[in-house]
């Protein structure tokens, strides 16, 4: 049982019980005094009011009230009541009477009302209001219950999105990882044909990459400064096969023990895309990937020149930079800015992705 519901259940008796005692224990004050101590005669007839009252609140709010009035039986709830606040009302009057018993009528003075009529109103007055104050716990009761269920409904439909949503990230991520690995290998594959080398060195460079790929993507989040040495692991990797005629220039700014925790692999797809539509294989080409972390945000901007590969060229097949945006929707929502798209001249491509802290 849950500690908060445990204490509900504890401390909704003790009241119960408090209040009760007060109204039993208040007669007992009211007719002992120092001299003559206790008079039992007048404690019984002071206890005839609290006891009624106590019948008449649990029988309200015990059956009346969950089984007639919540079930919208009104009119029955209705009757039943006036009939037990009549009952009850003649009942205390003839006790009353029995435990001190009136003054003669004759010795009463003319024209005033008989005292049993006024006090039987009184009673059924206080009869009334105590039915009320059953209703008013009950209506509490319900609407504590009613918070509570909307509250565990509440939980489990956040559960059940968190769970949605982890799921659709793991499925991202599985998309993410042989995505990588395809273009890896068709960058190792081209170095092949013209110096085995490097291809070597590639391949050697391959295998610290995927042991971030396998292990550490698997995690919720990652160190900020593990993400950026997999990012230059992955620069130097490319950096391999390119030609004097590729211009590469990497602005990273920020530190390799930085605890900044991020989403792994978010920039990755990025960099990828610059390598994979900025470099010419019959011209001069350019690519900056600048990286910078500040109090407020975490800060990706590629540069690269404009080559489109063909409609042929299936390589990597376009999904990675969908995963992304998906991505970036589940985990980061109102928080990244991310601008994207070819310049007015047609020549160079920009990225920029701003995750805010």
């Amino acid at each position: 049982m849950e500690p908060q519901k445990f204490s509900i259940r504890f401390v909704e008796p003790m009241i119960h019980i408090l209040v009760w005692a007060l109204f039993f224990g208040f007669p007992l004050l009211m007719v002992t005094n120092e001299l003559s101590g206790t008079e039992w005669s007048r404690v019984l007839h002071h206890s005839i009011v609290p006891f009624f009252f106590c019948i008449v609140f649990y029988m309200n709010y015990c059956i009346f009230i969950p089984r007639l009035l919540f079930r919208e039986r009104t009119m029955t709830w209705v009757m039943l009541n006036l009939a037990l606040i009549v009952l009850s009302g003649v009942l205390m009057q003839v006790l009353h009477m029995c435990l001190a018993p009136p003054k003669p009528l004759h010795e009463m003075p003319r024209f005033r009302l008989n005292p049993g009529i006024l006090f039987l109103l009184r009673d059924v007055f206080s009869l009334a209001l105590v039915i009320g104050v059953a209703v008013s716990v009950q209506l509490g009761r319900r609407w504590l219950k009613s918070e509570d269920s909307r509250k565990e409904a509440e939980r489990l439909r956040i559960e059940a999105e968190r769970g949605r949503t982890e799921a659709e990230l793991k499925n991202l991520r599985n998309q993410l990882n042989p995505h990588f690995l395809l273009n890896t290998l068709n960058n190792i594959y081209a170095l092949i044909a013209f110096d085995r080398d490097k291809a070597q060195s590639a391949v050697s460079e391959l295998g610290r990459l995927l042991g971030y790929v396998l292990y550490d993507n698997q995690q919720e989040k990652v160190p900020l400064g593990k993400e950026v040495s997999f990012i230059k692991n992955y620069i130097a990797l490319m950096r391999i096969r390119l030609t004097s005629d590729v211009y590469l220039e990497t602005n990273i700014e920020i530190s390799d023990d930085s605890m900044t925790e991020i989403s792994p692999m978010l920039f990755i797809s990025l960099i990828e895309n610059a390598f994979k539509h900025g470099i010419s294989s019959s011209g001069k080409s350019r690519i900056i990937i600048s990286l910078l972390e500040n109090e407020k945000e975490i800060r990706c901007d590629i540069l690269n020149s404009c080559h489109p590969k063909p409609v042929s060229d299936k390589s990597g097949s376009g999904i990675g930079l969908d995963s992304l945006s998906k991505r970036l929707e589940l985990l980061y929502p109102g928080k990244y800015e991310w601008s994207y798209g070819v310049d007015s001249s047609g020549k160079e491509y920009r990225s920029l992705l701003i995750i805010k802290k």
